[in-house]
C-alpha cells in the first residue's frame, strides 16, 4: 500500500470516526454521568466490536449479509431496538448535577463490564457497520500485494482513529461537568441525548442495504 492511498483512507476514517454516533454519544453519556473510567471500558467494548466486524468483513460474511435480506433485518432490527432502549432510558434519568453524582459516596457505580458490554453492543447490532467495511476496505486494497498486511493497516489505522474519537469526546464532556451543576441543564441533556439516541434507532431501521 503506497502512502497516498494510505493517507486518503486516513482522510475518510478520520472524518467518520470523528462524526457524531452510536458510540461518541455513548463515550460522552458514560464520561458525564460514571467518568473516564466508564468511557474507557465503553471505548474498550467498541474496539473490539469493530474487530469483530473487521473480521467477518474480510471472511466474505459482509457479502452475506449485504444479499441477505433476513440476517439484514434482523441485525437492524436488534440494534435499533437497543439505541431506542438507551434513548429511553437517557430521557427517563433524573435530572440530578453529576456534581453531586460524583461526590455522594453512596452513589452506585457503572460496573467496568456493564461499560464494556454498552461499546461491544452498539458496535456489532449496527448493520451499517458492517457494510461500511464491506464497501470501504476494498476500495484500498491492491490485489497484487499481500492482502492480510494491507487489511491490517486499514484495522489499525481505523481502530487508533476510532479510539483517540471516543476518548477526546469522553475527556471534553469530562471536563465540562462543571456547567451540569445546575440540574435543569441535566434534565435537558438527557432528554437531548435520549432523543438522539431514539432517533439513530429509528434511523437504523430506515437503512437499506443498497445506502452503503
Amino acid at each position: 500500500m503506497d502512502l497516498s492511498t494510505w493517507l486518503l483512507f486516513f482522510s475518510i476514517a478520520l472524518v467518520t470516526t470523528f462524526s457524531p454516533g452510536p458510540a461518541v454519544l455513548l463515550a460522552i453519556s458514560n464520561s458525564l454521568y460514571f467518568g473516564w473510567r466508564a468511557t474507557f471500558y465503553s471505548t474498550l467494548g467498541n474496539e473490539l466490536g469493530l474487530l469483530l466486524i473487521a473480521s467477518i468483513t474480510i471472511l466474505g460474511l459482509g457479502a452475506v449479509l449485504s444479499t441477505s435480506t433476513t440476517l439484514f433485518l434482523l441485525l437492524k432490527t436488534i440494534g435499533a431496538v437497543y439505541l431506542i432502549y438507551l434513548g429511553i432510558r437517557q430521557w427517563r434519568s433524573k435530572g440530578k448535577s453529576f456534581t453531586q453524582k460524583q461526590n455522594n459516596s453512596n452513589q452506585r457505580t457503572q460496573s467496568n463490564w456493564i461499560s464494556f458490554t454498552q461499546g461491544f453492543l452498539v458496535a456489532t447490532t449496527n448493520p451499517k457497520a458492517i457494510l461500511f467495511f464491506t464497501a470501504l476496505f476494498p476500495q484500498f486494497i491492491q490485489l497484487n500485494k499481500p492482502l492480510l498486511w494491507q487489511f491490517s493497516i486499514l484495522l489499525i489505522t481505523f481502530s487508533l482513529l476510532s479510539t483517540c474519537a471516543l476518548l477526546s469526546y469522553g475527556f471534553l464532556a469530562s471536563r465540562s461537568k462543571q456547567w451540569f451543576n445546575v440540574e435543569k441543564r441535566v434534565s435537558l441533556f438527557n432528554k437531548l441525548f435520549g432523543g438522539l439516541f431514539i432517533a439513530l434507532g429509528v434511523g437504523l431501521l430506515q437503512l437499506k442495504r443498497s445506502s452503503v
